[in-house]
């Protein structure tokens, strides 16, 4: 059975499906098309019901959910990773302030909807992107993630928020940024084996981590060694290889905040 399969290239996603992908675990008849976007893109594209397994912020899964089910696999959360807001010069933020953000359906939107409620000032702007605009003044302040919490005060820019110190300090729960889900429409049984099949892939991954290697840099040419490592330890932990009770309280707390039903969010172990 060939499914239609959406990751971003950064490199936790990529170190995380190199073994299913190139096919170095039992992938029980499973083949997979891959389509390799930013998370926005993918957060749309789930939106329409486009990929059969994807990659999502759980921003977009909040308005996803009646079409996708989530694997217990594959997320990100955790502590001290979360999105950051910053400027170039200390700001304090108001309702006039212009700040970017990575894109609507992003959960670092969510989050920083959440800690600054007066600010709707907000442009969209893709991620790698943002520290520019921010030092060149099209906007006050910007909300960065991924490799950028490493590069922006080499950049001599400043933070403003931690949105994870934030999200922590408000709830004692890890921080949900993203998961992996699968249509609703696949019955029970083909959605348990993509489940068993990624778990599979990111275990092989912990237990060989030389061997994503070259997938991972393939995608991550402009970034140095060092901080696609750093990546990967930030965002890929015991979570992603299960949820576990902490990982799916967390999930389910964003959805009671945005007032929306928690039935039915996880595929079965």
């Amino acid at each position: 059975m060939k499914l239609t399969l959406g990751f971003s290239p950064c490199p936790n996603d990529t170190f995380m499906f190199d073994a299913l992908v190139n096919k170095k675990v039992d992938t029980e008849e499973l083949e997979f098309e891959v389509i390799l976007e930013d998370v926005e893109t993918l957060n749309l594209m789930a939106l329409e019901r486009k990929l059969d397994v994807t990659k999502l912020s759980f921003n977009a899964f909040l308005r996803a959910c009646s079409d996708y089910i989530l694997l217990q696999s594959g997320s990100a959360l955790g502590k001290n990773c979360g999105p950051l807001v910053i400027s170039k010069a200390h700001h304090s933020l108001d309702s006039k302030s212009k700040v970017a953000i990575p894109g609507k359906y992003t959960t670092a939107n969510s989050l920083f909807q959440l800690a600054f409620p007066n600010c709707k000032n907000t442009t969209e702007i893709i991620f790698s992107e943002i520290e520019d605009a921010v030092l060149n003044e099209r906007v006050d302040a910007g909300v960065i993630i991924h490799e950028n919490r490493f590069t922006y005060e080499q950049k001599g820019l400043q933070k403003v928020m931690d949105l994870g110190e934030y999200w922590e300090s408000e709830t004692g729960l890890p921080i949900p940024l993203g998961g992996i889900a699968v249509l609703r429409t696949f019955n029970t049984d083909i959605q348990q084996k993509v489940q068993r099949v990624l778990k599979r892939s990111i275990e092989y991954a912990f237990q060989n981590p030389k061997s994503s290697e070259d997938y991972v840099c393939k995608y991550a040419q402009e970034m140095s060694y060092d901080i696609m490592q750093k990546h990967i330890e930030l965002y890929v932990n015991e979570y992603s290889v299960n949820l576990g009770v902490n990982g799916r309280e967390a999930i389910e707390y964003l959805f009671q905040k945005n007032n929306v039903s928690t039935e039915n969010l996880f595929v079965g172990l």
